[in-house]
């Protein structure tokens, strides 16, 4: 099996940016920790960053017969991009988890609407860097 793991604009930040949100382990040691409970789940993993949304939208076109299911921490794309959206609908053969390190709704309002989640297979977000492993976690159930 193998997976992708998407990841927003800013994410490469996580470490450095608002660390009382995000804590104070840098993108690349999450990275890894993502990979090593990936492999041990027998997911073969594959993890993309981009602070663009084209981007992030072709690697999800692309995602067609390569990969069995995406986790997308897609940061603040989630709350406006339509386009986006779409991407993730286009590929429903792929199952999509959204997923957030830090818990959405206790944040400001803006961060309370996501425009991903109808066309996402579930949210998991508010448990740091485990949001990711729990995502993994789903992710086996429905393939």
């Amino acid at each position: 099996m193998k997976l992708l793991v998407l990841l927003g604009p800013n994410l490469n930040m996580v470490g450095i940016r608002e660390k009382s949100i995000y804590g104070i382990e840098n993108a690349n040691t999450i990275n890894e920790a993502i990979k090593t409970y990936a492999k041990s789940a027998g997911f073969e993993c594959d993890i993309f960053q981009s602070n663009h949304e084209g981007d992030l939208i072709d690697k999800i076109h692309s995602s067609l017969g390569v990969y069995d299911g995406i986790v997308l921490n897609a940061g603040a794309l989630t709350h406006y991009s339509y386009a986006l959206r779409d991407a993730i609908a286009s590929v429903e053969a792929v199952p999509t988890i959204e997923v957030h390190m830090s818990n959405v709704h206790k944040r400001e309002e803006f961060r309370h609407k996501s425009v991903i989640s109808p066309v996402c297979s579930g949210v998991i977000c508010g448990f740091g860097k485990d949001s990711y492993r729990l995502a993994i976690e789903a992710l086996k159930g429905l393939i």
